[in-house]
Formats: structure tokens, sequence, C-alpha cells
């Protein structure tokens, strides 16, 4: 059995769902897993972040806008006048609950409960969708079965077993839709697997059923070699590896949730990404195979911020590094990239939330230089850092600043720290210059 998760955009209209429909309706059974549609999830937090402000007829306003558009749309997609109305009143009684919420403190779980009606709307509306057209299909409460533990990784021996669970119990269909993003914490309250997160639940999913296969669609054609936000004439790549999607997704690859390729990679179950408008383009297949090397695909993760700790010891500080990270991880601030000297580290984040509080503990034993405002480009490929072409990048990026560079640490990944107002100006110059060294 597969699974399928569909994004925002491609249940983000009506004649998107429509396409959707078509995709699925292949006579074999799958599991498909929804995100919110496009824009909803995003009004959501605009409506928990009113209530924190203590503004509720702001949000009241928010969530009667978005209760019209959600009644268009149901209008437009449900022709069956029975089905139409038992959906409007699901829908109603979600807008009522909200309007309720504008009633209540504040607090991080009801922002949860906010935000996790996105999916509980759009999977309700799809599947009502599907009867409608004829197509056997059930749905599946995320909730019932998707849960994180205490470290915020998926609880698998739970989900293994409740999922069978509600599956087992559900009618027999062709279509099994449920929602993704939502989940339960370690406490069993409703929480998330953070922006981009139906992704991770589809291929959670597929490591618990051991599925043939994980697919993601979207509305780009696969993964491309560089980002075609700000590139021209990008290309989707037709394969690439766990590792490197991996090392693309953590580094700014929109097109993925970062952990993505996480449950599925042990067991070796592949996972394909299409574009839910051109469903017969290949796009792009991810699985433990590894082809060509040299450089594949460029990305890039913005909002970056450089520390240089400089040991207050001068020479052989013992310990030093020891009580660095230790700071980092009292106030659980992962890093992303690090080069070190004898007396000296300079490191990478990309949450700073903590980043005061972090400077206080770095200042008793270091000296600090901190820069904002930095982006790091990504060049991913298998055993880039062993092709014979890889310094010609080097070359190609002289009049670039480059702050840092991480080189060896996996052979899969060059990394480069630059100011941000550069960071344009190097994808495109990369995308010019380089792809042609893999041919070299």
């Amino acid at each position: 059995m597969k699974v399928l998760k569909f994004g925002g955009t491609s249940v983000g209209s009506v004649e998107n769902m429509s396409n959707v429909k078509n995709i699925i309706n292949d006579g074999e059974k799958k599991v498909v897993v929804l995100s919110a549609m496009s824009g909803t999830t995003n009004q959501l937090v605009a409506i928990a972040q009113n209530i924190a402000e203590g503004k509720p007829n702001e949000a009241i306003d928010k969530i009667n806008k978005l209760h019209e558009t959600y009644f268009t749309t149901i209008d437009s997609l449900l022709n069956n006048d029975q089905i139409n109305k038992r959906v409007k009143d699901f829908v109603s009684s979600v807008f009522s609950f909200l309007v309720e919420c504008t009633y209540k403190d504040f607090s991080e779980s009801l922002e949860n409960h906010i935000v996790a009606q996105g999916e509980l709307l759009s999977t309700y509306m799809f599947n009502s969708f599907l009867n409608q057209e004829g197509i056997k299909s059930a749905l599946l409460p995320a909730l019932s079965f998707m849960r994180i533990d205490e470290y915020n990784e998926p609880d698998l021996n739970y989900i293994e077993k409740n999922f069978k669970e509600v599956f087992n119990n559900a009618i027999d269909s062709q279509v099994y839709i449920t929602q993704g993003f939502i989940c339960l914490d370690d406490s069993n309250e409703i929480s998330n697997l953070q922006r981009g997160g139906s992704d991770y639940t589809a291929t959670i999913i597929g490591a618990a059923i051991k599925a043939d296969e994980v697919q993601i669609w979207t509305d780009i054609d696969g993964m491309h070699n560089n980002d075609p936000r700000y590139v021209e004439n990008t290309k989707p790549i037709s394969n690439l590896s766990f590792d490197e999607a991996a090392e693309l997704a953590y580094f700014g690859a929109k097109i993925l949730h970062p952990q993505t390729v996480t449950p599925v990679r042990t067991d070796g179950i592949p996972v394909r990404l299409k574009n839910t408008m051109n469903p017969n383009a290949f796009g792009t297949l991810i699985s433990s195979e590894t082809t060509e090397k040299g450089i594949k695909a460029i990305a890039a993760k913005d909002n970056i911020t450089a520390i240089k700790i400089k040991s207050a010891r001068m020479l052989q500080a013992h310990g030093f590094l020891k009580k660095v990270f230790e700071i980092f991880e009292t106030y659980t601030t992962s890093i992303d990239m690090i080069t070190t000297s004898e007396v000296a580290v300079s490191l990478t984040i990309d949450d700073d939330s903590n980043l005061d509080k972090i400077l206080f503990e770095l200042e008793k034993i270091a000296t600090i230089e901190v820069d904002k405002n930095q982006s790091i480009v990504c060049l991913v490929g298998h055993s880039i850092v062993n092709h014979q072409d890889t310094f010609k990048l080097f070359q190609i990026l002289q009049d670039v600043k480059i702050r840092m560079i991480s080189y060896g640490g996996s052979n899969n990944n060059i990394s480069l720290l630059i100011h941000s107002k550069d960071k344009v100006k190097t994808l495109c110059k990369l995308n010019d210059y380089l792809f042609e060294l893999v041919t070299l």
C-alpha cells in the first residue's frame, strides 16, 4: 500500500481537489494525508495571535471571513444537497469553537487547538467530496494514532499500534484519509509537527505500515537543482539518495520538511515528489540508490546568526568546547555549521529566540562576536568533497565574501556562510557555472 500526501495548494481550490481525486482514483488502496487548504493555517495563526494580544474583535472578524470562504468553497465543491448541508454543519461547528476560543486565556495549548482546525476542515470536506463522487473513502483521525514523545520525536511504537487499530476498525475503503501536521504530545495534548509537517506525517505512517512508497504531491515538478524563486531555468532532479535529500531539506529546500526522509530511511521505503498540477511529470525519486558523483543541487537557508567565540584563557583551554556546547544544549538551540581553531570556535544557529541568554553565558568564558543577517548556501551531491572539480566553486565565488566554510563534515555537503544580501547573486552565479562541473 502507498501513502500519498497532498499539500495546501493541492487542496486549495475546487479545481485542485478535483485533480487530487483523479490522481488517487486508480483502484488501488492507499492512505492519503492532507494539509490544510492553502492560506488557512496562516489565518489560524493570525487568529491565535489576535487572542494573545487581547484583540478578540479582530480575531472574530478573521474567523467570520474565513467561515464565509469555506462556505463558498463548499457550494462549488458539493452539489449533493444532503452532503453539502452535513459539511456546512461540521464547518460551522469548527468556527463556533474558534469563536469560543476568543473568550479564553491565551496559552500554547490553545494556539495548538486553533491551528489544528485547518487539517480537520480539509480532510472532512475532501472525504465528503469523494463520497459524493462515488469513491469509497474513510476518515482516520490522526489524533487517534499520531503522537510525539517528550523529545518531540515520533513515538513509532505507539503510532504503529494505534494506526493499525484505527485502520482495522474503519469501513473497508479504497482511500483512507487522515490529517497531516497535527498530533498529540507525550501528555496527550494537541500539538503539531511544525510547518511542513504533513510531509513528516506521511513518512511516519509509511514507516509504520511498511508502505511500498510514499508520495509527496505539491505544486512543483520535484526537487529542483536550485531555488526557482530566485533563479531562472532551474531543473528538477530525477533521483536523489536519502542522504542528499536530507541535506537539501535541512538547508532550505522548501519542498520537503527537514525530517521527511528520517522515518523511511532504515527500511529503504522510497519517497517520490510529484506535481499535482502536472501528474505525468516524473518528479524526483528519493531512495537508497546513489547515482553520479558531483554537485546535484543548491539550497539556501536564511535568518542565520553567526557567533565567534574566543576562549578567554588563550591556548589549551581544557574543556572549552565542552562548556560551549553545554550552553547551547541548555537552551535547546541547534548548531548548523561549526569551524574551530585552538582558541576559538565559530558556529551558526537558525533559532535566535534564546540568543541573549546564550550570549550572557558565553561571555563568562569567552569574548564574543555576533553577525546577523547571514545565509547558508548548501551544495549537495554524492561524494562531492572528493569530486575532482569541486575546488572550482571557490573560483566562481571570488567576489563573494564567504564568512565560513564547512567542508568534509559530510561527503555529500559543502556549506558556505555568506551575508544574506549576497544570497541571490551567489545562487545565480553557481547556477550559471557550477552544474557544468559535474559533466567535466
